[in-house]
Protein backbone atom coordinates (compact mmCIF):
# COMPACT_ATOMS: atom_id res chain seq x y z
CA UNK A 1 0.00 0.00 0.00
CA UNK A 2 1.57 3.23 -0.78
CA UNK A 3 1.44 5.60 1.63
CA UNK A 4 2.40 9.54 2.67
CA UNK A 5 3.39 10.43 6.34
CA UNK A 6 1.21 13.41 7.48
CA UNK A 7 2.18 14.14 11.07
CA UNK A 8 1.59 10.74 13.43
CA UNK A 9 -0.97 9.19 10.45
CA UNK A 10 -0.57 7.33 7.61
CA UNK A 11 -2.57 8.54 4.81
CA UNK A 12 -3.37 6.87 1.64
CA UNK A 13 -2.24 8.29 -1.66
CA UNK A 14 -3.64 6.17 -3.80
CA UNK A 15 -6.27 3.10 -4.20
CA UNK A 16 -6.99 0.33 -5.77
CA UNK A 17 -9.77 -0.58 -8.04
CA UNK A 18 -10.56 -4.27 -8.77
CA UNK A 19 -11.95 -3.72 -11.58
CA UNK A 20 -15.42 -5.69 -12.83
CA UNK A 21 -13.38 -9.33 -12.64
CA UNK A 22 -10.08 -10.48 -11.25
CA UNK A 23 -9.80 -13.47 -13.48
CA UNK A 24 -6.91 -13.20 -16.56
CA UNK A 25 -8.70 -15.18 -18.95
CA UNK A 26 -11.77 -12.62 -18.69
CA UNK A 27 -9.88 -9.35 -19.56
CA UNK A 28 -9.03 -9.37 -22.96
CA UNK A 29 -12.95 -10.31 -23.45
CA UNK A 30 -13.92 -7.57 -21.04
CA UNK A 31 -11.92 -5.08 -22.92
CA UNK A 32 -13.39 -6.28 -26.16
CA UNK A 33 -17.17 -5.69 -25.00
CA UNK A 34 -16.77 -2.49 -23.06
CA UNK A 35 -14.75 -1.00 -26.07
CA UNK A 36 -16.99 -1.49 -28.55
CA UNK A 37 -19.82 -0.66 -26.38
CA UNK A 38 -18.07 2.86 -25.41
CA UNK A 39 -17.29 3.49 -29.47
CA UNK A 40 -21.21 2.50 -29.90
CA UNK A 41 -21.93 4.85 -27.42
CA UNK A 42 -19.59 7.81 -28.75
CA UNK A 43 -21.12 6.88 -32.25
CA UNK A 44 -24.60 7.17 -31.51
CA UNK A 45 -24.86 9.78 -29.03
CA UNK A 46 -22.82 11.88 -31.39
CA UNK A 47 -24.75 11.11 -34.36
CA UNK A 48 -27.52 12.06 -32.72
CA UNK A 49 -26.46 15.32 -31.73
CA UNK A 50 -25.22 16.07 -35.46
CA UNK A 51 -28.37 15.61 -36.25
CA UNK A 52 -30.32 18.05 -33.70
CA UNK A 53 -27.70 20.71 -35.27
CA UNK A 54 -28.26 20.05 -39.44
CA UNK A 55 -32.32 19.04 -39.35
CA UNK A 56 -34.08 22.65 -39.26
CA UNK A 57 -36.97 20.04 -38.04
CA UNK A 58 -35.14 19.54 -34.71
CA UNK A 59 -34.56 23.01 -33.85
CA UNK A 60 -36.76 23.10 -31.55
CA UNK A 61 -36.55 22.96 -27.12
CA UNK A 62 -37.57 19.42 -26.71
CA UNK A 63 -34.64 18.52 -29.26
CA UNK A 64 -32.15 21.07 -27.77
CA UNK A 65 -32.57 19.14 -24.32
CA UNK A 66 -31.85 16.25 -26.09
CA UNK A 67 -28.64 17.11 -27.36
CA UNK A 68 -27.58 18.42 -24.01
CA UNK A 69 -28.40 15.00 -22.60
CA UNK A 70 -26.52 13.37 -25.17
CA UNK A 71 -23.44 15.42 -24.11
CA UNK A 72 -23.94 14.35 -20.68
CA UNK A 73 -23.96 10.79 -21.86
CA UNK A 74 -20.41 11.18 -24.01
CA UNK A 75 -19.76 12.94 -20.56
CA UNK A 76 -20.52 10.28 -18.20
CA UNK A 77 -18.98 7.38 -19.69
CA UNK A 78 -16.09 8.68 -21.00
CA UNK A 79 -15.38 9.18 -17.11
CA UNK A 80 -15.28 5.99 -16.55
CA UNK A 81 -14.42 3.39 -19.64
CA UNK A 82 -11.54 4.99 -20.69
CA UNK A 83 -9.99 4.54 -17.43
CA UNK A 84 -11.08 1.34 -17.07
CA UNK A 85 -9.70 0.26 -20.62
CA UNK A 86 -6.59 1.34 -19.65
CA UNK A 87 -5.97 -1.28 -16.54
CA UNK A 88 -7.91 -4.04 -18.38
CA UNK A 89 -4.11 -3.45 -21.29
CA UNK A 90 -1.97 -2.38 -18.00
CA UNK A 91 -2.79 -4.65 -15.08
CA UNK A 92 -2.62 -1.52 -13.07
CA UNK A 93 -5.17 -1.51 -10.85
CA UNK A 94 -4.04 1.84 -8.67
CA UNK A 95 -5.36 4.96 -8.70
CA UNK A 96 -3.91 8.18 -7.29
CA UNK A 97 -6.19 9.74 -4.40
CA UNK A 98 -6.33 12.63 -6.27
CA UNK A 99 -7.63 11.17 -9.67
CA UNK A 100 -9.92 9.17 -7.98
CA UNK A 101 -11.55 12.78 -6.18
CA UNK A 102 -11.00 13.89 -9.89
CA UNK A 103 -12.99 11.21 -11.38
CA UNK A 104 -15.63 11.25 -8.31
CA UNK A 105 -16.29 15.29 -8.95
CA UNK A 106 -16.91 14.82 -12.70
CA UNK A 107 -19.19 11.80 -12.12
CA UNK A 108 -21.23 13.53 -9.94
CA UNK A 109 -21.57 16.99 -11.63
CA UNK A 110 -22.60 14.72 -15.03
CA UNK A 111 -25.01 12.63 -12.96
CA UNK A 112 -26.61 15.81 -11.13
CA UNK A 113 -27.26 17.83 -14.46
CA UNK A 114 -28.32 14.30 -15.71
CA UNK A 115 -30.98 14.75 -13.12
CA UNK A 116 -32.33 18.17 -13.81
CA UNK A 117 -32.15 18.11 -17.60
CA UNK A 118 -34.65 15.39 -17.24
CA UNK A 119 -36.79 17.14 -14.67
CA UNK A 120 -36.42 20.13 -17.79
CA UNK A 121 -37.54 17.74 -20.23
CA UNK A 122 -40.52 16.48 -18.49
CA UNK A 123 -41.39 20.20 -17.72
CA UNK A 124 -41.11 20.90 -21.61
CA UNK A 125 -43.24 18.07 -22.60
CA UNK A 126 -46.22 19.61 -19.88
CA UNK A 127 -46.05 22.47 -21.53
CA UNK A 128 -46.06 21.49 -24.60
CA UNK A 129 -48.74 18.98 -24.12
CA UNK A 130 -51.10 21.17 -21.39
CA UNK A 131 -50.33 24.79 -22.39
CA UNK A 132 -49.29 24.64 -25.82
CA UNK A 133 -51.07 28.25 -26.88
CA UNK A 134 -48.74 29.83 -23.97
CA UNK A 135 -45.62 27.32 -25.22
CA UNK A 136 -43.23 29.92 -27.42
CA UNK A 137 -43.23 32.27 -25.00
CA UNK A 138 -42.64 30.02 -22.01
CA UNK A 139 -39.79 28.21 -23.36
CA UNK A 140 -38.21 30.70 -25.57
CA UNK A 141 -34.88 30.61 -26.66
CA UNK A 142 -33.21 32.40 -23.48
CA UNK A 143 -35.11 30.40 -20.90
CA UNK A 144 -33.98 27.04 -22.48
CA UNK A 145 -30.63 28.53 -22.12
CA UNK A 146 -31.08 29.48 -18.65
CA UNK A 147 -32.38 26.05 -17.58
CA UNK A 148 -29.55 24.06 -19.07
CA UNK A 149 -27.44 26.85 -17.21
CA UNK A 150 -28.64 26.62 -13.57
CA UNK A 151 -28.87 22.62 -14.34
CA UNK A 152 -25.29 22.51 -14.65
CA UNK A 153 -25.01 25.26 -11.80
CA UNK A 154 -26.78 23.18 -9.13
CA UNK A 155 -25.02 20.11 -10.09
CA UNK A 156 -20.98 21.89 -9.99
CA UNK A 157 -22.51 22.90 -6.71
CA UNK A 158 -23.20 19.54 -5.39
CA UNK A 159 -20.38 17.70 -7.05
CA UNK A 160 -18.33 20.73 -5.72
CA UNK A 161 -19.72 19.88 -2.49
CA UNK A 162 -19.49 16.20 -1.93
CA UNK A 163 -15.87 16.23 -3.41
CA UNK A 164 -14.89 18.56 -0.62
CA UNK A 165 -16.48 16.82 2.35
CA UNK A 166 -15.00 13.82 0.96
CA UNK A 167 -11.64 14.98 1.05
CA UNK A 168 -11.74 16.03 4.79
CA UNK A 169 -11.54 12.31 5.28
CA UNK A 170 -8.90 10.31 6.64
CA UNK A 171 -8.20 7.16 4.48
CA UNK A 172 -5.02 4.95 6.65
CA UNK A 173 -6.17 1.46 5.21
CA UNK A 174 -7.73 -1.03 3.74
CA UNK A 175 -7.26 1.04 0.00
CA UNK A 176 -8.97 -1.53 -1.83
CA UNK A 177 -11.79 -0.73 -3.90
CA UNK A 178 -14.34 -3.40 -4.97
CA UNK A 179 -15.73 -1.48 -7.70
CA UNK A 180 -14.39 -0.22 -11.43
CA UNK A 181 -14.52 3.61 -11.02
CA UNK A 182 -14.38 6.20 -7.75
CA UNK A 183 -17.79 6.75 -6.15
CA UNK A 184 -19.18 8.06 -2.52
CA UNK A 185 -20.54 4.83 -1.29
CA UNK A 186 -17.29 2.38 -1.41
CA UNK A 187 -15.10 5.49 -0.23
CA UNK A 188 -17.49 6.06 2.76
CA UNK A 189 -16.58 1.93 3.81
CA UNK A 190 -12.38 2.65 3.71
CA UNK A 191 -13.07 5.46 5.60
CA UNK A 192 -11.15 5.54 9.20
CA UNK A 193 -12.75 8.72 10.38
CA UNK A 194 -16.48 9.53 11.34
CA UNK A 195 -19.31 9.72 7.43
CA UNK A 196 -21.63 10.75 9.49
CA UNK A 197 -21.68 14.28 7.59
CA UNK A 198 -20.80 12.55 4.36
CA UNK A 199 -23.66 10.54 4.91
CA UNK A 200 -26.08 13.24 5.50
CA UNK A 201 -24.59 15.32 2.85
CA UNK A 202 -25.13 12.39 0.14
CA UNK A 203 -29.19 12.05 1.82
CA UNK A 204 -29.90 15.72 1.13
CA UNK A 205 -28.23 15.41 -2.05
CA UNK A 206 -30.17 12.76 -3.09
CA UNK A 207 -33.63 14.10 -1.86
CA UNK A 208 -32.76 17.28 -3.83
CA UNK A 209 -31.68 15.91 -7.26
CA UNK A 210 -33.54 12.61 -7.07
CA UNK A 211 -36.76 12.54 -5.42
CA UNK A 212 -37.45 16.23 -5.98
CA UNK A 213 -36.79 16.17 -9.56
CA UNK A 214 -38.56 12.65 -10.21
CA UNK A 215 -41.79 13.78 -7.90
CA UNK A 216 -42.01 16.83 -10.71
CA UNK A 217 -41.62 14.21 -12.94
CA UNK A 218 -44.33 12.44 -11.80
CA UNK A 219 -46.40 15.25 -11.78
CA UNK A 220 -45.84 16.99 -14.96
CA UNK A 221 -46.77 13.24 -16.71
CA UNK A 222 -49.79 12.90 -14.80
CA UNK A 223 -50.90 16.46 -16.28
CA UNK A 224 -49.42 15.08 -19.34
CA UNK A 225 -51.84 11.95 -19.31
CA UNK A 226 -54.67 13.78 -18.26
CA UNK A 227 -55.17 16.13 -21.18
CA UNK A 228 -53.63 13.26 -23.75
CA UNK A 229 -56.91 11.33 -22.47
CA UNK A 230 -59.00 14.11 -23.73
CA UNK A 231 -57.78 14.00 -26.75
CA UNK A 232 -60.62 12.23 -29.18
CA UNK A 233 -58.27 11.26 -32.26
CA UNK A 234 -56.59 7.93 -31.53
CA UNK A 235 -53.91 8.88 -34.20
CA UNK A 236 -53.32 11.98 -31.30
CA UNK A 237 -53.28 10.25 -28.76
CA UNK A 238 -50.60 7.80 -30.26
CA UNK A 239 -48.61 10.68 -31.49
CA UNK A 240 -48.77 12.36 -28.14
CA UNK A 241 -47.59 9.83 -26.09
CA UNK A 242 -45.03 9.04 -28.62
CA UNK A 243 -43.02 12.07 -27.58
CA UNK A 244 -43.40 11.01 -24.02
CA UNK A 245 -43.03 7.35 -23.98
CA UNK A 246 -38.93 8.00 -24.93
CA UNK A 247 -38.13 9.94 -22.05
CA UNK A 248 -40.58 7.72 -19.56
CA UNK A 249 -38.00 4.64 -20.70
CA UNK A 250 -35.10 6.67 -19.94
CA UNK A 251 -36.12 8.54 -16.52
CA UNK A 252 -37.00 4.92 -15.49
CA UNK A 253 -33.29 3.44 -16.41
CA UNK A 254 -32.06 6.52 -14.87
CA UNK A 255 -33.89 6.69 -11.34
CA UNK A 256 -34.26 3.50 -11.08
CA UNK A 257 -30.39 2.14 -11.22
CA UNK A 258 -29.83 5.74 -9.29
CA UNK A 259 -32.30 4.94 -6.06
CA UNK A 260 -30.72 1.30 -5.79
CA UNK A 261 -27.09 2.11 -5.74
CA UNK A 262 -27.80 5.30 -3.14
CA UNK A 263 -30.69 4.14 -1.13
CA UNK A 264 -28.05 1.16 0.77
CA UNK A 265 -24.91 2.82 2.12
CA UNK A 266 -22.82 0.96 4.62
CA UNK A 267 -23.84 -1.99 2.84
CA UNK A 268 -20.63 -4.30 2.41
CA UNK A 269 -21.97 -7.47 0.73
CA UNK A 270 -23.63 -5.21 -2.06
CA UNK A 271 -20.41 -4.52 -3.94
CA UNK A 272 -20.90 -6.71 -6.28
CA UNK A 273 -24.51 -5.81 -6.73
CA UNK A 274 -22.92 -2.34 -7.17
CA UNK A 275 -20.83 -2.98 -10.43
CA UNK A 276 -23.70 -4.19 -12.17
CA UNK A 277 -25.99 -1.19 -11.33
CA UNK A 278 -22.97 1.27 -11.86
CA UNK A 279 -22.46 -0.60 -15.25
CA UNK A 280 -25.96 0.49 -16.17
CA UNK A 281 -25.82 4.04 -14.93
CA UNK A 282 -22.80 4.63 -16.32
CA UNK A 283 -22.36 2.72 -19.47
CA UNK A 284 -25.72 0.94 -20.27
CA UNK A 285 -27.75 4.07 -19.71
CA UNK A 286 -25.73 6.20 -22.18
CA UNK A 287 -25.64 3.52 -25.22
CA UNK A 288 -29.43 3.18 -24.97
CA UNK A 289 -30.52 6.73 -24.88
CA UNK A 290 -30.15 7.10 -28.65
CA UNK A 291 -31.82 3.91 -29.48
CA UNK A 292 -34.85 5.10 -27.25
CA UNK A 293 -35.04 8.45 -28.52
CA UNK A 294 -34.57 7.23 -32.25
CA UNK A 295 -36.63 3.95 -32.22
CA UNK A 296 -39.96 5.37 -32.72
CA UNK A 297 -39.24 8.93 -34.09
CA UNK A 298 -39.47 9.36 -37.80
CA UNK A 299 -37.71 12.98 -37.26
CA UNK A 300 -34.83 11.85 -35.96
CA UNK A 301 -34.42 9.01 -38.16
CA UNK A 302 -34.76 10.87 -41.53
CA UNK A 303 -32.24 13.33 -40.02
CA UNK A 304 -29.81 10.53 -39.46
CA UNK A 305 -29.92 8.90 -42.52
CA UNK A 306 -29.60 12.46 -43.66
CA UNK A 307 -26.26 12.76 -41.79
CA UNK A 308 -25.25 9.29 -43.28
CA UNK A 309 -25.89 9.85 -46.36
CA UNK A 310 -24.46 13.48 -46.56
CA UNK A 311 -28.18 14.57 -48.09
CA UNK A 312 -29.17 17.86 -47.29
CA UNK A 313 -31.92 18.64 -45.49
CA UNK A 314 -35.67 19.66 -47.56
CA UNK A 315 -36.06 23.28 -47.52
Amino acid sequence: MDLGASGNDSVVTEFVLLGLSETPALQPVLFTVFLLTYVATLGGNLSILAAILTEPKLHTPMYFFLGNLSLLDVGCISVTVPAMLRRFMSNNRSIPYGACLSQLFCFHLLAGADCFLLTVMAYDRYLAICQPLTYSTRMSWGIQQALVGVSCAFSFTNALTQTVALSTLDFCGPHVINHFYCDLPQLFQLSCSSTQLNELLLFVAAAFMGVAPLVLITVSYAHVAAAVLRIRSAEGRKKAFSTCGSHLTVVSVFYGTGVFSYMRLGSVEASDKDKGIGILNTVISPMLNPLIYSLRNPDVQGALQRVFTGRRPPE
